[in-house]
């Protein structure tokens, strides 16, 4: 298992990306193909206490590097010689069997959708973050790769997610709720109401498990396993999410240190409460797959540190065994719907 890894990509690029993946190296056994700057990537591994690269190690130079300021949608074919644009290309020539970047999101995917491809009969690739629960762990399907949809990509979203859960999160029988202001049936605008109809027509066939709405609040108590949502909606659950954890924990902590007593009671729970705290901490995802795309793609967040990029080479690896691509080709017809034919 060979990952290919954007060594030039994230706010603390290269030095915590190259250490994540030399990690990674070190404790899951995968061999990691360094795409970027060779020299300054080379000075990151002599910095991570490695006098020469380590077997199963190679650097892959490239000359440039996206940047946050580089229009997203042309950055990989304005720089094509830069890290993202080359680890791209060498996933589609098989060079490696994932590629894990924590570069630009519009860049990544844009790149991933020209470059890779989407699988055959897929509309649009999906953002899936997993999410944690009252009851465990959700993907959240889209969350941010496309603004606007329609029902049949919502569709889509929901087989993709669906496969997603079955093969990498080994849940046998996923639930699939839709994002919607309510839970019943009526509620929601145009595009909720044709998408909970289709979704409704395939859990009839037998070929998902559609629960039908899902509000926010039922999200985070464990009320789906797949959560469908056009990007936009996704995007605001998830930054809300992410806003809400970063606040409970912050609040928590000023509370056990507010008094003696309140530190004792610390001290005696502090084993709970560190792991509530990686529980919610988007470093221990490590990164979030583009369900779709024909060769596994992950998307690290840019602030990630070494920790963060070592579980994104994970994820990367656990996505690449899965078979979860073979599953969406073998099944493909059954996500498409049938458009009435154009009149000449």
């Amino acid at each position: 298992m060979k990952i290919i890894v954007d060594a030039m990509g994230g706010d603390n690029a290269p030095q915590a990306i190259v250490q994540g993946a030399l990690d990674a190296h070190k404790a899951y056994g995968v061999e990691i193909l360094l795409v970027g700057r060779a020299a300054e990537v080379l000075r990151a591994v002599e910095a991570c206490g490695e006098k020469t690269l380590p077997a199963g190690v190679e650097i892959r130079d490239a000359s440039e590097v996206v940047e946050i300021a580089d229009d997203p949608a042309t950055a990989f074919k304005m720089k094509k010689d830069s890290s993202l644009t080359v680890g791209l290309n060498l996933l589609k020539a098989g060079a490696g069997d994932a590629f894990v970047s924590a570069g630009s999101t519009g860049a990544l995917l844009a790149g991933a959708t020209l470059l890779v491809k989407r699988i055959r009969g897929i509309r649009r690739a999906a953002m899936g973050p997993v999410i944690p629960t009252a009851t465990g762990r959700a993907i959240l399907c889209d969350c941010g790769a496309n603004a606007e949809c329609t029902a049949e990509y919502l569709l889509q979203f929901a087989y993709l997610g669906n496969y997603y859960a079955k093969r990498v999160l080994g849940i046998e029988s996923p639930r699939v709720g839709l994002l919607n202001i309510g839970a019943e049936e009526e509620k929601g605008d145009t595009l909720r109401h044709e998408a909970y109809a289709l979704l409704t027509q395939a859990s009839e066939a037998g070929r998902i498990r559609f629960i039908g709405n899902i509000e926010a609040n039922d999200v985070m108590l464990g009320g789906a396993d797949v959560v469908v949502a056009d990007g936009f909606t996704g995007n605001v659950m998830l930054k809300g999410l992410e806003g809400t954890a970063k606040f409970l924990l912050k609040e928590l902590k000023k509370v056990f240190l507010s008094s003696t007593k309140t530190k004792l009671a610390a001290a005696m729970v502090k084993g709970e409460l560190g792991g509530l705290k990686k529980a919610l901490d988007p470093g221990e995802t490590g990164g979030t797959p583009f369900l779709g795309i024909s060769r596994p793609v992950i998307k690290a967040h840019g602030s990630s540190d070494a920790r963060a990029l070592c579980n994104a080479v994970l994820r990367a690896k656990e996505y690449a065994e899965s078979g979860f691509i073979a599953d969406i080709e073998a099944n493909i017809d059954l996500m498409r719907v049938e458009r009435p034919a154009e009149k000449v």
